[in-house]
């Protein structure tokens, strides 16, 4: 039956199938080898599985509900007998057996969209994720996608039926993307919205300012629907390029660069070209706990260009101060930068 389907809905038909021959009884060794030899042979079965399987949980987390809302729906307009109301709750618990366990013979079928009562489809439960200064975070998220976060960086995912949806409130992170056409993967920041189309990315949102980094794949970055930054176009980004914005209502700058400066900070590296120190030390503050300040404002706009290894505050501006004119002092914080 899957051969007249399109290759993404026999993926998804095929993911199905699998969800009712794992789940029935005990796989046998013979089963587990052509399960893994099936997802080695297309990204696309890995994707269609975890969607999948996402939508069994999604099935059985409402099964109740429905089944609950089914029954009263059936009910006759007369008050049950007591006998009557006695036994509904156990029948309630075979038929939820009954629903989870048909789930992926449904999926099989090829039926990707559960059908349920628009009143019980409800948005899953958002997850917040946070690091603290000196932190970082890796996040593997539910659909196979993957999220990296910098430093005193804080977002928000939620999952929903239609769409896979993170809001970056402040600071850093690189998304590493399981494309879905049916489940977009959308990143609200910084007054826009970044749509990925198959791709990895890096999105910093600090201060009201915003830089999108594509590495791989394309983005589209817009504005929101609404609001002072509405009037924005739409930016389509390819491998190598980069969005930025130093305010919500101002006009985008794209340039070229390497992404892989970008997403050196995941490995222990901060590579800058032409940056105030200023900028540079706010960054170190967020990599350290020990904190550095600078004492001349002038000082600040000392422009830097280099890589930094992030191993300790100390030894980092000690380098630094072979290549500038600035030396450090103990302060209650940590570090002070005067200058020589």
């Amino acid at each position: 039956m899957t051969e007249s389907l399109n290759p993404e809905d026999r993926a998804m038909a095929d993911a199905g199938a699998w969800l009712s021959r794992l789940g029935d009884g005990e796989p046998s060794a013979e089963d587990g080898l052509v399960f893994d030899a099936w997802l080695a042979a297309s990204p696309a079965n890995g994707a269609a599985f975890t969607r999948a399987l996402g939508l069994l949980q999604e099935v059985e987390a409402h099964a109740g509900e429905v089944l609950a809302q089914l029954d009263a729906q059936a009910a006759p307009a007369a008050p049950r007998r007591a006998s009557s109301a006695r036994s509904a709750p156990r029948r309630r618990r075979i038929s939820a057996g009954w629903w989870a366990a048909g789930a992926g013979a449904a999926l099989a079928a090829g039926l990707a969209v559960v059908a349920m009562p628009p009143e019980l489809i409800r948005p899953a439960a958002a997850q917040t994720y946070a690091t603290a200064k000196g932190q970082h975070r890796h996040v593997a998220l539910a659909d196979g996608s993957a999220i990296d976060l910098d430093a005193e960086t804080q977002l928000r995912v939620s999952f929903q039926g239609a769409q896979r949806r993170v809001q970056l409130a402040e600071g850093q992170a690189i998304f590493d993307v399981v494309h879905d056409a049916n489940r977009p993967f959308v990143v609200e920041a910084g007054g826009r919205l970044i749509r990925d189309v198959g791709t990895q990315f890096d999105v910093r949102a600090r201060a009201g300012e915003l830089t999108v980094t594509v590495a791989r794949g394309r983005v589209e970055v817009t504005p929101p629907a609404s609001g002072a930054s509405a009037q924005g176009q739409d930016v389509l980004l390819g491998p190598g390029q980069r969005f930025e914005l130093d305010a919500p209502a101002a006009v985008p700058l794209l340039s070229a660069v390497d992404p892989q400066e970008t997403f050196s900070w995941r490995s222990g590296r901060l590579v800058y070209r032409n940056q105030p120190l200023g900028e540079v030390v706010a960054d170190l503050n967020r990599q350290f706990v020990e904190q550095t300040t600078i004492a001349d404002p002038q000082l600040a706009q000392l422009p830097i260009t280099g890589v930094i290894v992030l191993d300790n505050p100390r030894a980092v501006m000690s380098r630094l101060s072979l290549m500038l004119p600035i030396r450090t002092v103990p302060s209650d914080k940590g570090l002070m930068l005067l200058r020589k």
